[in-house]
């Protein structure tokens, strides 16, 4: 649980960075991977490409 947590948290900084016009989507592509690769989160990956994709 701790890595799921970790990674979460960490992927909402990037995806506010994403909002607000800090780091392009291939960016935070490229960052998303790496983080995946570093927390290994189960859960968490199963939703990473709806939140890139809705930013409602």
């Amino acid at each position: 649980m701790k890595r799921e947590k970790l990674y979460e948290v960490t992927m909402s900084h990037a995806r506010k960075m994403l909002s607000e016009g800090l780091i392009t989507e291939e960016q935070y592509g490229i960052f998303d991977t790496k983080m995946q690769e570093k927390y290994q989160p189960v859960f968490g990956t199963l939703f990473s490409d709806i939140r890139l994709t809705y930013r409602g």
